[in-house]
């Protein structure tokens, strides 16, 4: 049996904050438009931290089994890579996770929407496999979405509309036209942090097979692509704050991007792929602090 430390790995912690970044944003809509149940926000936490563990694990064994992961990837060794968990271990690991995570998904569906609301709980139950389907086969299977260059959008979709939306919903039960803003906007940073990640695997990828969009335009184009996601992130936080505007604190979510703006700068300025890889916590870390900015001044100080 692996130790438990190989299964920290396997779950990769570093790629949580980003994951529940949505939720945090989500929140601070729901607070702005109507009022949050604190319960509903751990189970959300929850729910999308064992969506991020499921996704990990899987992307770990479809990647390991297809020899993606091998001695050309320039990003930290997988668990089956290093030979910390065997696939057969690692597989039976996605399984449990899967199981844990139907179990937090009917907890918060029960816990916001009881007995009295089934069709929203039919929908987000739908959205639930949906988000479990999506976080197995970004790697896994001849289908898998992520070798097909379909990565950008789920994520976009799942972090950005699913995440916040979905989460903000969970609360007031309703979707508010300039809420799509910021969802918006983080689904564009989430891509961002996806698209550093193919960018540092450029090369690997075009190797093994991997079509990522990155492989599609090539690692220039791939620079050009990555300068648009966060500038419009950025575009659309910034409408939606001027457009909701009631204290000045409302502003302080576009701080986090003074060290995105840094970021693109030092992307701008590189053309190895190795190069990018210190990039991406850079930007994980900037999404998250975003999030949590954004959550205190309008969850908290409105």
């Amino acid at each position: 049996m692996p130790e438990f430390k190989s299964w920290i790995k396997a779950a990769r912690p570093r790629t949580l904050p980003l994951s529940i970044s949505g939720i945090l944003v989500g929140t601070a809509l729901a607070g702005y438009y109507g009022s949050v149940d604190y319960i509903v926000f751990c189970l959300a936490l929850l729910t999308t931290i064992g969506f991020q563990i499921t996704s990990n694990f899987a992307n770990d064994y479809g990647d390991g089994v297809k020899g993606t992961d091998n001695d050309k990837r320039i990003g930290p060794k997988r668990v089956i890579q290093s030979g910390l968990i065997t696939a057969k271990e690692l597989k039976r690991g996605i399984i449990i996770s899967v199981v844990i995570c139907l179990l937090l998904v009917f907890s918060l569906l029960f816990t916001a929407f009881g007995m009295h609301n089934m069709l929203f709980s039919l929908v987000f139950l739908l959205l639930g496999f949906l988000s479990i389907w999506a976080a197995l086969k970004y790697t896994l299977g001849e289908s898998a979405y992520g070798y097909h260059g379909l990565g950008d959008l789920f994520v976009f979709i799942f972090f950005g509309l699913v995440g916040v939306i979905g989460s903000m919903f969970l609360y007031i039960k309703e979707i508010p036209p300039l809420s799509l803003l910021p969802a918006v906007s983080m689904g564009l940073l989430s891509v961002g942090v996806l698209n550093l990640n193919n960018l540092r695997d450029y090369e690997s990828d075009k190797d093994a097979g991997k079509n990522t969009i990155i492989v599609k335009i090539g690692f220039l184009n791939g620079k050009v692509y990555h300068y648009f996601l966060l500038i419009i992130s950025f575009i659309c936080l910034l409408f939606f704050v001027i457009f909701t505007y009631q204290n000045w604190l409302q502003f302080s979510s576009l701080l986090a991007y003074i060290p995105i703006f840094i970021h693109l700068i030092k992307i701008k300025s590189t053309n190895i792929a190795k190069n990018v890889d210190p990039e991406l916590k850079k930007l994980a870390l900037s999404t998250f602090l975003m999030a949590i900015l954004f959550y205190f001044s309008y969850n908290i100080f409105l």
